[in-house]
């Protein structure tokens, strides 16, 4: 399928890796400028040495007339040690072994599909591999209707480029190109989308452009992948803008238009943009974001790009016209760490730099926290002063794969709230001005923990993963040693529980009056269910701007509050964080409020009464109960 890239890259070859030919056979592409002789080795039974066709950029090439799908191969550099491909699209003995030449045409069914805006997702990050007991693709697809009760219009898969073994978080793949094995590879991964596409949800995958991981990464033997001028946690850098990088980045840009091509992915994650190291005029990064723009108009479909950045930098996310990147969106850490802090009290860590609420309402307001004051934890000022993001491109969560699973031992928030507390962060996050991701299995209060897990094969390697997660943790001063991350019984512990804690009755929407569930994680997530709604449906909520809402501040007491306005009506969020009940004061309206929803009320698992929504709040203030939360609406016109 032509992409952008062909036009704006002419004197690059075709499509890397094994492509399969209309008239028959395989086209093996790959760049190697680092041999002088490259030869294709395949295994058809037999083992087949072939000469391939070297070009002046170290790009070496091969027409096989009887290949086909499912044959294995291998690249062999200078007469010497044979490697399998860097753009392999399937693995399935392993990081190790040879690549298979793989089938990518599939017989998609959502030719209507054009995908979804920023301003209407709500967002569903999960691991394949815990997230269901099968730990595959169609585990997933089997969940999928559930997903779609609770209102999720947006998954977001943890990466799943091959990586050793088959247990990984994912941030150890290899071969970015090749979708996971154990999870069913290419084909499961295409029917995945293809049934999230027919329930209305889009896909966003999370891709790793900063490191490879060290068990199975032969890149280096080919080319000149890495760079030595700079250095990631976790090893070598790759070459944004050194020599040869323009066939490095072509690299990672087709592995980009791969995902939105052949997999109709709706939008990529970009892991730890701070970690692509790129001093060119036009960098890697912009040119990513103008490629996938264009694709999609090419395409009439919505691409998005969402960088995760600890650098707290607008300029991600600014057009390309005032200097900026052209990203989506980002993930903010800020409105996590504050929000953590409020309802846990920790400040260990990163947490040592929050002040609670007083944080708080500032990522309510503005996003980011830090803009250019120093920063206590990394002993130096942090952040940009420049504008403040627009409330669409601001990712923000109360857990996350990050936040449980580098935790000493990967507790969820469920070991530090209360049930009322676990409501009330879902209503900061639901009614927040900005774009919501849950992490599997919040909505019910899992209780499962989300430990750090592998799998590698090398000794060495595992005990380097140990003592690194020790070091990690020091500054949090735990005293707790963190589980084996190579240990299968680590990863087990992991599997989320949820046709335990949910009924299939429930979550498809077959509970009739007269069974309302008593289990709080059942009465959680029915509750999660109706803020989705609310957030979906409300029409305060549906322009995703802050010059639309107010912050306001009753922090004095432990309180504070979102008041929505626009020409239809207004929408007032009341919170109280404290432990005690707090008087709070109404913004002023003609009608009076009409409550929509109490975290404290009785049909949630609270206290009070049965919800009062016919009663109209005059008085100039109100009381909130401890932990909890209240939705108010004024209706200026009917709608």
């Amino acid at each position: 399928m032509p992409t952008p890239f062909d036009r704006h890259h002419p004197s690059y070859p075709p499509v890397l890796g094994a492509r399969l030919l209309p008239e028959g056979g395989v086209e093996f592409r790959v760049w190697a400028p680092k041999a002088e002789r490259v030869e294709l080795e395949v295994e058809s039974p037999l083992v087949e040495r072939l000469p391939m066709v070297r070009d002046a950029r170290g790009y070496s090439s091969l027409r096989h007339s009887e290949a086909q799908a499912g044959w294995r191969y291998r690249y062999r550099l200078n007469e010497a040690q044979s490697f399998p491909d860097p753009v392999s699209r399937s693995q399935p003995d392993g990081v190790h072994q040879a690549s298979e030449v793989t089938e990518l045409e599939f017989h998609w069914s959502d030719a209507d599909w054009s995908g979804r805006t920023l301003n209407e997702l709500v967002i569903y990050e999960l691991h394949v591999g815990t997230f269901s007991p099968e730990g595959t693709f169609d585990g997933v697809v089997k969940r999928l209707d559930r997903l779609q009760a609770l209102g999720i219009n947006a998954i977001e898969l943890m990466p799943v480029a091959q990586f050793p073994g088959d247990r990984n978080w994912g941030y150890d793949g290899v071969y970015p190109f090749a979708v996971q094995s154990s999870y069913g590879g290419a084909r499961g991964l295409q029917q995945l989308v293809d049934a999230c596409h027919a329930r209305g949800i889009a896909v966003l995958l999370d891709v790793v452009f900063n490191h490879l991981g060290p068990e199975g990464n032969y890149l280096g033997q080919f080319g000149h992948y890495f760079s030595s001028r700079y250095r990631t946690p976790w090893g070598d850098a790759l070459n944004f803008d050194g020599r040869h990088s323009d066939d490095v980045r072509r690299y990672f840009i087709e592995n980009a238009l791969s995902w939105f091509c052949d997999f109709h992915i709706d939008g990529l994650r970009l892991d730890a943009v701070h970690a692509i190291f790129d001093q060119s005029a036009r960098p890697f990064l912009r040119e990513l974001a103008d490629l996938t723009r264009e694709l999609g108009e090419l395409q009439n479909r919505r691409l998005l790009l969402i960088a995760e950045s600890n650098l707290n930098d607008p300029k991600l996310v600014q057009s390309s016209a005032v200097g900026g990147f052209g990203l989506d969106a980002q993930w903010v850490d800020d409105f996590h760490h504050a929000l953590h802090m409020t309802l846990t009290g920790e400040r260990s860590g990163y947490y040592t730099d929050y002040r609670g609420l007083e944080d708080l309402l500032v990522a309510l307001r503005r996003g980011f926290i830090f803009a250019g004051q120093e920063s206590h934890y990394r002993g130096r000022k942090h952040g940009s002063k420049l504008p403040a993001l627009e409330a669409r491109q601001v990712v923000v969560s109360i857990q996350n794969h990050d936040q449980i699973g580098n935790r000493a031992i990967g507790d969820r928030l469920t070991a530090k709230l209360s049930f009322e507390q676990l409501k009330l962060a879902a209503g900061f996050v639901l009614l927040s001005p900005y774009v919501p991701m849950l992490f599997m299995g919040e909505e019910y209060g899992e209780t499962a923990p989300f430990a750090y897990f592998v799998s590698h094969s090398d000794e060495k390697l595992i005990r380097a993963v140990r003592d690194g997660r020790r070091r990690d943790f020091a500054h949090f001063k735990w005293d707790v040693e963190p589980p084996d991350a190579q240990s299968e019984a680590t990863f087990k512990q992991c599997v989320l529980g949820f046709e335990r804690h949910v009924p299939e009755t429930l979550s498809r929407g077959q509970c009739v009056e007269g069974c309302l569930p008593v289990a709080p994680s059942s009465i959680l997530w029915m509750f999660y269910q109706v803020l989705i709604r609310l957030r979906r449906s409300h029409p305060t909520l549906q322009l995703r701007s802050l010059e639309f809402v107010e912050v306001l501040d009753w922090s004095d007491r432990g309180g504070c509050g979102l008041h929505y306005r626009v020409a239809e009506a207004e929408l007032l969020v009341a919170f109280n964080t404290a432990d005690r009940e707090i008087e709070i004061e109404l913004p002023a309206v003609s009608s009076g409020w009409k409550r929509l929803l109490s975290s404290r009320a009785k049909e949630w698992g609270g206290t009070e009464k049965d919800s009062e929504e016919d009663h109209l709040f005059l008085a100039e203030s109100i009381r909130l109960a401890p932990h909890s939360f209240v939705v108010f609406e004024c209706r200026t016109s009917e709608f």
